[in-house]
């Protein structure tokens, strides 16, 4: 093989966003026949399977490697345009970036907003638990994450961005309810907690490390939002572990009121894990993300 066709990189891409053939049929206007027969032609260009056909598609390594290396070619592709065609008007540069929730309810717009409000970039984001972000950066979804995942991926650089505070709190009138005498084992088994999805075990773990009450024992809600935890304590509904970060005025104001003030959690440090081929915008994105975690975020 002497060079790669890009078409048939843009159908594996295609047809991993989509998680369907049909649908990537409809979006590249193609028939559903021909788009099956390019991931073919593929296969047996690289001569290896490039796409694990399950629910959902999942790609091979060899699969990875080249769609890693088609969406850094539309990275340079995108950034190179507007200067081959400066009568053009400027469009907004599509930017994925996959991140947790409690970093898009603290720092991240704040940091991503001079980039935002003059409309350089147009911004999609994948949200998922820390721990699992790095899928997105490893399938090719978006072009940078934040991950617990300290180690780079191949292609890829990881830096620090910071570490993330908890605390357990509640309302006073929570409190008053079902703490009236304090944070017991008896107490915990029916005030209700929340977990960000049934596979966050922040709260479990925090739980069980320090009263000893396994996963199941105690009432605990279901919620993909960190607004949704703060909302929650706040209206006296459940008691949670929520970034110090968000809720410092609120903490400040006795709104809302630390449980264990001597235990705060410190969560793994949160890295920023990206392409390693970035140029203009990406770069920038980069840089502002840096910058203003180091300066929100503690640093060890």
């Amino acid at each position: 093989m002497n060079h790669l066709d890009y078409k048939l990189l843009q159908a594996l891409d295609v047809v991993l966003r989509e998680q369907s053939f049909e649908r990537a049929a409809n979006q590249l206007h193609l028939t559903q026949s021909a788009v099956s027969q390019r991931i073919k032609q593929l296969e047996l260009q690289v001569a290896q399977p490039v796409l694990i056909r399950s629910q959902p598609l999942q790609l091979t390594d060899m699969g990875q490697l080249l769609l890693t290396h088609y969406q850094q070619v539309q990275q340079l592709e995108r950034e190179l345009l507007p200067h081959l065609s400066p009568n053009m008007p400027a469009k907004p540069l599509p930017v994925t970036i996959a991140t947790n929730a409690d970093s898009l309810a603290t720092w991240l717009i704040p940091a991503l907003t001079p980039l935002l409000q003059p409309g350089l970039i147009e911004l999609n984001l994948l949200i998922e638990d820390e721990n699992r972000t790095i899928e997105r950066l490893r399938h090719g979804e978006a072009f940078g994450a934040i991950t617990t995942q300290a180690e780079a991926l191949p292609g890829c650089q990881s830096e620090l961005l910071g570490y993330m505070d908890y605390v357990l709190t509640a309302s006073s009138g929570f409190i008053r309810q079902y703490f009236p005498d304090g944070l017991t084992e008896q107490a915990l088994r029916k005030a209700p907690g929340v977990a960000f999805d049934q596979r966050d075990d922040m709260h479990i773990s925090f739980i069980e490390q320090h009263f000893g009450l396994p996963p199941g024992s105690y009432p605990c809600h279901t919620v993909r939002s960190s607004e949704a935890f703060v909302a929650l304590a706040k209206a006296g509904a459940a008691y949670c572990l929520i970034p110090k970060l968000q809720i410092s005025r609120e903490l400040e104001s006795g709104e809302l009121i630390e449980l264990m003030p001597e235990t705060p959690l410190r969560e793994r440090g949160l890295y920023w894990q990206r392409w390693a081929l970035e140029r203009g915008m990406y770069r920038q994105i980069s840089q502002r993300l840096l910058t203003w975690s180091n300066q929100s975020l503690p640093q060890q």
